[in-house]
């Protein structure tokens, strides 16, 4: 009751730690400890502090004592309370504390406050606490104020727009410090009670002129209307709090509730949390399957692409095939005529042996087959063949000329023995014998001369079958020669033939392939855009009944 009624200044600082039992804590001894450790939160106390009581003397001067030891204590306790760390709205209660006592006893008396008084529990990051109050102090004002809490819900005006500071703070960010010490007093003594019983009563106070505006006429109404309200004393308000009816176990009860609704809320949470997993896989399934279904679309295209190629080549393989045996019947018409040539040579050889003179027949039959054999090797051996066939002839007709020669000479010798032997029976018979001897010699040097002409004319056509034999050696070497040449001509042809046939039954089997290939590729791709079609629609059928369930 001499709470209720006010704390005397003097006495504030005692009477709040034996209240709160914050005399001699162990942890009063750390202090200076902690203070030369680093915290996370230094940068956040540091922002807020210039915004803590910013006209009040002790703290408004920029790195003045009160700045300092504000920042000292709540650097501390966000070190040794490292889940809560720091909360705004919490240097308000500090700063309070700390112009009551020193900065050891304050933070004594803050750690007590914390663990003992549920702010730990407001001032943690989830806020669940918060959330309580809220919950609790909305079914207060259904309760005792039906009307004005109607009103609130038309407005969409929630508790927590103008309540959160009050239990944060303890309204000392509401009324003027004299008014909201009066009230922190009462708190250190009954606890968040007090913040329950004011807060109904400035309802209950205010409910005429609240019930008269608009949700932007009611917050401007508890920011500067309601704060001065009581500038003449705290008592009236006071008095109104403790009139108001505060059922403690109907607070447990809505405490329950409130859990129990918490629960719910957390398992629906979860359970939205894990429908829009499941969505979002589901989507990247969808996102998967289709560019799948792209992707094949990508593979038969480059299939069908392929086998255009592959036509293409085949086509191709085809002509230089139909080339290549246009060019083995013209190499076996060549090495057929080589072979006939060669069955003519020999036909020509077997008639020389027969009858050696047929010169003219060799030089015609030399002819053509010069003809048949028009490279420049033949030339040059035929031009070869025909000097020394000329040497010959020219040496044949030296010879003759000599024989004619000789001839002459016999028959002018024969008319001068004529012309001696005129008057042979008139000579004695020794002179007719030695006329006998001298016809004999004649008769033996006509003989001798028509031997010699024979021996020549024979040595001659000797000549002429050396050198037709000769030629006739010479066309039967080039015709081997020609012949080997067409038949390595024709054995590398049949091996390019047979190489071309194996890549043309190669490329027909490796088209084979790939035609069945790419029927296996598109009725897999078939299959797919199936699958994919039916998965998706399974997905969607899904999404929806997943989305009827969440709504």
């Amino acid at each position: 009751e001499l709470v209720r009624k006010g704390i005397p200044h003097h006495f504030r600082a005692i009477v709040w730690q034996l209240l709160c039992s914050a005399q001699s804590m162990p942890i009063k001894d750390q202090y200076s400890e902690l203070l030369k450790m680093t915290s996370p939160c230094e940068k956040l106390i540091r922002r807020d502090i210039a915004r803590t009581y910013p006209e009040h003397n002790f703290f408004k001067e920029k790195d003045s004592l009160g700045q300092e030891v504000l920042f000292n204590v709540m650097k501390a306790y966000s070190l040794v309370d490292r889940e809560v760390g720091y909360c705004q709205g919490s240097a308000f209660i500090v700063g309070l504390l700390l112009m009551q006592m020193p900065e050891e006893e304050a933070f004594c008396v803050f750690v007590k406050l914390m663990q003992d008084y549920r702010l730990r529990e407001l001032f943690k990051p989830s806020m669940a606490e918060l959330g309580l109050c809220m919950y609790q102090f909305e079914c207060m004002i259904q309760e005792h104020l039906p009307e004005l809490f109607v009103h609130f819900q038309s407005q969409s005006f929630h508790t927590s727009m103008y309540a959160s500071s009050w239990f944060l703070t303890i309204f000392l960010t509401t009324f003027p410090l004299p008014i909201a010490t009066r009230i922190f007093d009462i708190f250190m003594s009954e606890g968040l009670e007090i913040v329950f019983r004011v807060g109904l009563a400035l309802l209950q106070m205010n409910q005429a002129e609240l019930m008269q505006l608009d949700m932007e006429g009611m917050l401007q109404h508890f920011q500067k209307v309601i704060p001065h309200q009581f500038d003449g004393g705290p008592d009236k308000l006071i008095q109104a709090a403790y009139q108001v009816k505060y059922n403690s176990k109907k607070m447990k009860k809505l405490e329950k509730e409130y859990t129990t609704i918490k629960t719910k809320e957390m398992e629906e949470q979860v359970e939205i949390k894990r429908l829009r997993t499941e969505n979002r896989l589901l989507k990247q399934r969808i996102e998967t399957l289709e560019k799948e279904s792209a992707s094949l679309a990508d593979r038969l295209i480059q299939g069908q692409v392929t086998r255009a190629q592959e036509a293409e080549e085949n086509y191709l393989i085809k002509r230089e095939l139909a080339t290549i045996k246009q060019q083995s019947d013209e190499a076996s018409a060549k090495l057929e005529q080589a072979e006939n040539t060669i069955r003519k040579l020999q036909h020509q050889q077997q008639w020389d042996k027969i009858d050696p003179h047929c010169g003219d027949k060799i030089k015609q039959g030399e002819i053509k087959r010069n003809n048949s054999f028009p490279d420049e090797n033949n030339i040059a051996r035929l031009q070869e063949e025909l000097i020394a066939v000329k040497l010959r002839e020219a040496e044949a007709i030296m010879g003759l000329k000599e024989l004619r020669q000789q001839v002459r000479d016999l028959e002018e010798h024969w008319q001068r023995h004529l012309a001696r032997t005129s008057g042979r029976w008139k000579d004695p018979p020794k002179k007719n014998a030695v006329n006998e001897l001298q016809d004999e010699l004649m008769t033996i040097r006509l003989r001798e001369a028509e031997t010699q002409a024979e021996i020549r004319e024979i040595k001659q056509r000797m000549m002429e079958m050396e050198t037709q034999n000769q030629i006739n050696s010479n066309h039967l070497r080039r015709a081997e020669q020609e012949v080997i040449s067409l038949q390595e001509k024709v054995q590398y042809l049949s091996a390019q033939n047979k190489g071309l046939l194996t890549q043309l039954s190669e490329a027909k089997r490796k088209q084979a392939e790939i035609e069945c290939k790419n029927k296996e590729e598109v009725m897999a791709v078939r299959l797919r855009e199936a699958d994919s079609i039916a998965a998706v629609a399974e997905l969607q059928q899904h999404i929806a009944e997943l989305e009827i369930q969440s709504s």
